[in-house]
């Protein structure tokens, strides 16, 4: 099943998610290797796609894992965590309709 991986930054993260970039991104390079992967990305802070200095807000992941408590344990791995990235995340069963 699909599940949605919502993260929400704490204020001022830019630094620390760049420094933790890399180890977050190859997480998700290993679901997209295994097809498990539908979407990936950040959420810009401002209405930009190059928010520049005023970074994001969050982060949205939307990938197949075999329970809601798997999915929640993946989340609970992410660097982003480690590193101080994140204030909130949240988990939710995702059903993709379109397209």
């Amino acid at each position: 099943m699909w599940y949605m991986i919502y993260a929400e930054d704490r204020a001022n993260s830019l630094q620390a998610r760049l420094k933790a970039r890399p180890d977050h991104l190859e997480r998700l390079q290993q679901l997209k290797q295994q097809g498990r992967l539908l979407i990936a990305g950040p959420t810009p802070a401002i209405d930009s796609g190059d928010p520049g200095e005023a970074g994001f807000s969050g982060s949205l992941v939307v990938a197949e894992f075999s329970s809601l408590i798997e999915a929640q344990q993946w989340a609970d791995n992410d660097p982003y965590i480690d590193a101080g990235v994140y204030a909130k995340v949240t988990v939710k069963p995702y059903k993709k309709v379109l397209p």
